[in-house]
């Protein structure tokens, strides 16, 4: 894990972490639970804490961008039944990697998070979906609720108060698909993990039928220190529309891979840069800036970008999770579309024809240019299968694996039309 200091802003959620201070007793030298303490003990309203996060420009951490203040403001709070908070850990993204590391040095931030989520939300059960491939860090987090609930942070009466909330950590079960909020919700309730037609959305029927709201990891984690330093504070640190931090997972050609924790609407050079460069001293070539199923941008359109996200949509892609998986001169574009190709159509859950047969055919069709056996008609047909893919299944995960396809074949099609013609890569074997 790398964290670091920019533009004189120390990172919040990673700051100080070293794999040893992760409990409740350095969480709270800390400043930790101080937020939570102050909402309960001054008897800050929930719609105060709501308001507070839209003033904070918080969004979604998981990949939407979704503004999470505004999404807590769904949950009917009169609803008269039980209610439901979930986290979803579930990091499954090809080049993901900032979560884990939030349950494993900082998962106390989490936590605390949730709790005023609860508050404000009216939900006094939540559950923490955490991926089913990484065991250390549920364990992990298990211990810290088992110190938070010592310390009367959760259960009945917190802090002395008539509030009461639950937090169970719940073992998924490795599946990509169980990323994507409706199928989660399936696989807690114990079923096949699919997704859910929409609507009705969570907020109103999600789990067992009840209002649910779902958050990412991150997301949740970055409460606390909304309420710590005030929300103008927070969203000072970003840009308009972009408040806050952001962990960004690089990886790929850099010397020095790693979670860094900037402000958002920092340019990717500087971003880079923290990285240690290219690996090598190689030319930059492709980023994939939001996880494997954010569009690849051409590495030099990607230097004069800044990680927020607006700027990302601005140069066709998406922020997303924060995966920022960067490719050097020597990486053969349509090897690369192949492997993304194969990983779309291997996690499918099948359950919408588009997605189930599609997926499938662009595969075939990437791994037949790929082993020199590709038609001039193949792009064509490979747009014309991702254009038949894309917004027409239950869930995202069409969308996932067709943006890849359309962006590689857009920005490298002169690499694929190389191959094609003279059967085999346009990359220089010697580089």
């Amino acid at each position: 894990m790398t964290s670091l200091h920019d533009r004189h802003i120390n990172p919040l959620i990673l700051a100080g972490l070293d794999g040893k201070n992760w409990g409740l007793a350095e969480y709270v030298k800390r400043g930790g639970y101080e937020s939570l303490k102050r909402i309960l003990n001054d008897k800050i309203t929930p719609e105060q804490v709501i308001a507070e996060l839209k003033a904070s420009s918080l969004r979604g951490r998981g990949g939407a961008g979704f503004p999470t203040g505004l999404k807590w403001s769904f949950m009917p709070r009169q609803f008269p039944g039980q209610k439901y908070l979930v986290c979803n850990s579930d990091e499954g993204e090809p080049g993901t990697f900032k979560d884990r590391d939030i349950l494993r040095y900082n998962p106390h931030a989490l936590i605390e998070g949730m709790i005023i989520g609860g508050y404000a939300m009216g939900i006094t059960v939540g559950y923490n979906y955490i991926h089913g491939e990484i065991w250390a860090e549920y364990a992990r987090f298990e211990e810290a609720l088992e110190e938070a609930r010592a310390a009367g942070f959760l259960g009945d009466n917190i802090l002395g108060t008539d509030f009461a909330f639950q937090l169970h950590a719940h073992h998924g079960y490795g599946a990509y698909i169980c990323g994507e909020e409706t199928a989660l919700l399936e696989s807690l309730e114990g079923k096949k993990g699919q997704p859910r037609f929409k609507p009705p959305f969570p907020a109103s029927f999600g789990m067992y039928g009840k209002p649910t709201t779902i958050n990412n990891t991150e997301t949740f984690a970055a409460v606390p220190f909304i309420f710590a330093m005030g929300a103008e504070k927070y969203a000072a640190i970003g840009k308009p529309n972009n408040g806050g931090t952001k962990i960004f997972s690089i990886s790929g050609d850099v010397e020095k891979p790693g979670n860094y924790e900037i402000p958002l609407g920092t340019p990717f050079a500087k971003l880079l840069e923290l990285a240690g460069g290219m690996r090598g001293g190689k030319k930059i070539k492709a980023v994939i800036p939001g996880g494997s199923s954010a569009p690849v941008i051409r590495g030099e359109t990607m230097m004069d970008t800044d990680m927020d996200y607006d700027a990302i949509a601005k140069a066709g892609s998406m922020l997303g999770s924060g995966a920022v998986i960067v490719m050097d001169e020597t990486r053969c574009m349509v090897k690369s579309l192949l492997r993304l190709s194969y990983f779309y159509f291997e996690e499918s859950c099948g359950q919408c024809t588009p997605c189930r047969e599609g997926t499938g055919w662009m595969y075939r069709v990437v791994e037949r240019i790929e082993n020199g056996q590709g038609r001039p008609e193949d792009l064509d047909l490979l747009n014309s299968v991702a254009d038949n893919i894309q917004g027409r299944t239950i869930c995202a995960l069409g969308d996932a694996a067709a943006m890849p396809v359309r962006a590689f074949v857009k920005n490298y099609r002169e690499e694929f039309e190389y191959h094609i013609e003279h059967k085999h890569c346009l990359v220089p074997t010697y580089l």
